[in-house]
């Protein structure tokens, strides 16, 4: 029975471990379009247009809003480590230049150049102005309703707000 619960012991300790190291790994997420070079490289200035990039790439993530009406196909992939938050591991943005007859002018890749890491600056916002209190901005505006200068005058011709 010794030799029967030390392996018992031992199994079960190598399962715990295993378990605990299982639940610390990263997970690793694809968001948006996924690339794929052969049908990108298809994709030539000069030669295809609107129509034929989307039979080609299909829909992109999103188009401009501005000026020329680009293409933009997003691809990235996300990194959760244990108890932490996502951060991107790698990203790739396809933009599909077109002129003002709809045909393609360029086709650029960016990749992880363009991301920026925004760190936040502690846990409030720094602001311009009058440092005030919970209170101060519940009940700081009591007693100015109706006070002089506020737009009303004192004479008035007539009972109503125009003076008639």
């Amino acid at each position: 029975m010794g030799n029967r619960g030390l392996k018992l012991r031992s199994a079960g300790v190598i399962l715990a471990l295993s378990a605990l190291v299982a639940g610390c790994s990263s997970i690793k997420d694809h968001r948006g379009y996924i690339v794929d070079q052969t049908l990108v490289d298809t994709v030539q200035p000069g030669v295809d247009n609107r129509e034929s990039v989307e039979k080609t790439l299909g829909r992109p993530t999103f188009e401009s809003q501005f000026g020329n009406k680009d293409w933009y196909y997003v691809s990235q992939t996300v990194k959760t480590p244990a108890f932490r938050k996502p951060r991107t591991d790698q990203q790739v943005v396809l933009r599909v230049q077109f002129d003002d007859k709809g045909n393609v002018l360029d086709v650029q890749r960016r990749g992880m150049e363009q991301v920026a890491r925004v760190g936040p600056n502690g846990d409030e916002t720094p602001t311009l102005g009058r440092h005030r209190s919970l209170l101060e901005d519940l009940f700081g505006n009591i007693g100015s309703v109706g006070a002089g200068g506020m737009g009303g005058s004192a004479q008035t011709s007539g009972p109503g707000p125009n003076g008639s």
